[in-house]
This record gives structure tokens, C-alpha cells and sequence, in this order.
């Protein structure tokens, strides 16, 4: 496929890089109004360009990763080069009804939400789309399947999909930061205690993954009568580990609705 991705930011780029790295026989475009920073991407074959239309005639997809008032300006300027194309927004609250009726019935909508694990083939990608475009929308769904997973959600979930699948990254980011940061009072070197923490994440992450079970199956196996573990969990349950998470998540999700 040809992708021409809009907004050349830290999304946009992950993404640009992702497909790259990891997906085969597709060609990637990326524009920016000031093309400096993401001129390294020329390197991996990109393309980049400051004009938004940029051979978009010849595009399979065209992936937004603009901000939300951004949208009618791109739209004004790509629409009068495009007809029968598939429009993929990563643009926080602008719903499909919406995008459709922006660029009207010739063209088809959908909404994606990926993270900037993309550029490492490890995004969870929600995606949303009108069953009349299901055609369409699939080729979209086996690109970021390439990047990660790509789960196909309720568009009245996607808000809540930015906050736990791209906000996410941050939550984790920070428990890592945390984890390191105790490494180092019990002794470690930071770059230590953060190899250690990071692998740790992404081990517990793989064993999820691979053996699709609830976290406390996992958690009973490390966790012993009277032991370390148990005496670690439960002092950090009496501060709100579990509960700080939880209501954070929920505020952004409500910052995201306003």
C-alpha cells in the first residue's frame, strides 16, 4: 500500500517508522509544514514533504495524526485531490460521523488510535469503523497488525482506548521510573535498576500476552506465603497503588470529554 500520513509529530513518525521496520511492499509518506526535524526519516526510505498533498492522489490510506483544530484546514486543502480514498484519524474526539460528513460520501472514514510503540512493532491499535467500509477498513486493520495489535473496538470506546492504550504508555512509563528509582535506593546503579525494571515489565507483559490469563494467576505464581512479595503488594495496596492507577486513568478519560 501507499500511506500518506498527515502530521509528522512523535505519532505520526512512530508510525512511519513502524511500517518500515515491520510491515513489507509499502511505501510511506509523511508531511510537516517544517520538514527539518523528521528529515532523518528519508534514511528509512520515507518520504517526506511540507505540502500535504504530495502525490496523495496515488494513496491507498491517509493516516491523520493532526491535532483536533487542525482538521478543517488539512481537509480544505487535500479534499479537492482526492476521490475513493480511505481517511484513517488518529485525531482525539472527532467521531466517524463527523470525518464523513468533512469529506463526504466519495471518501471512506474510520478512526485508529495507536501509540509511539508503533516505530517497535508494539502499539495496541484500537480501530473503529462504519460496517459499510469493512472492505476498506481491513487493509487498514493487517497494516497495524504489523505494528503490534490491531483490536477492532465500539467507536463509543475509542476515547476510553486513547486514555489506556496511548496515555497507557505513560502510566507504564512511570511505574517503570518509579521501580528504577527504588533500584537505585536498594543499591543499583540507575542503568541497572532500569534494564532490570524494564525487562521485568516486558516479560510480565509477554507472559499476558502469550498465555491470555487474568494478572492474578501470574501474580499467584511469584507470590508465596510470607514472602517478600506478598509483604510488597499489600503495602503498596494500603497507598493506593491499584486505586491511584484506576482514577487516574478515569481523569483523563473525562479530560478527554470535557
Amino acid at each position: 500500500m501507499k500511506v500518506h500520513i498527515i502530521g509528522g509529530g512523535n505519532l505520526g513518525t512512530s508510525i512511519a517508522i513502524g511500517i518500515s521496520k515491520f510491515s513489507k511492499n509499502n511505501q510511506v509518506t509523511v508531511t510537516r509544514r517544517n520538514t527539518a526535524s523528521i528529515a532523518y526519516l528519508e534514511k528509512a526510505g520515507i518520504t517526506v514533504s511540507s505540502d500535504n498533498t504530495h502525490d496523495i492522489e496515488d494513496a491507498d490510506v491517509i493516516i491523520l495524526t493532526i491535532k483536533p483544530y487542525q482538521v478543517d484546514v488539512v481537509l480544505a486543502d487535500i479534499l479537492p485531490k482526492i476521490n475513493n480514498k480511505t481517511i484513517a484519524s488518529a485525531v482525539s474526539g472527532l467521531s466517524i460521523e463527523a470525518l464523513q460528513g468533512k469529506i463526504g460520501d466519495k471518501n471512506q472514514a474510520m478512526r485508529i488510535m495507536p501509540n509511539i510503540a508503533a516505530q517497535f512493532g508494539e502499539s495496541a491499535t484500537c480501530i473503529s469503523f462504519d460496517e459499510n467500509n469493512k472492505a476498506q477498513a481491513q487493509a487498514v486493520i493487517d497494516l497495524f497488525q504489523d505494528l503490534g495489535t490491531a483490536p477492532v473496538i465500539d467507536e463509543k470506546l475509542m476515547d476510553a482506548a486513547t486514555v489506556l492504550a496511548a496515555s497507557g504508555t505513560a502510566f507504564a512509563l512511570r511505574y517503570i521510573r518509579a521501580s528504577m528509582q527504588a533500584g537505585i535506593e536498594i543499591g543499583f546503579d540507575w542503568k541497572t535498576a532500569l534494564a532490570i525494571s524494564a525487562q521485568t515489565v516486558k516479560g510480565a507483559a509477554e507472559m499476558l500476552m502469550e498465555e491470555q490469563v487474568h494478572p492474578e494467576q501470574l501474580i499467584d505464581r511469584v507470590t508465596t506465603p510470607k514472602g517478600c512479595t506478598i509483604a510488597g503488594l499489600n503495602e503498596m495496596e494500603m497507598h493506593g497503588f491499584s486505586s491511584s492507577l484506576i482514577r487516574g486513568i478515569k481523569t483523563s478519560l473525562n479530560q478527554i470529554k470535557g
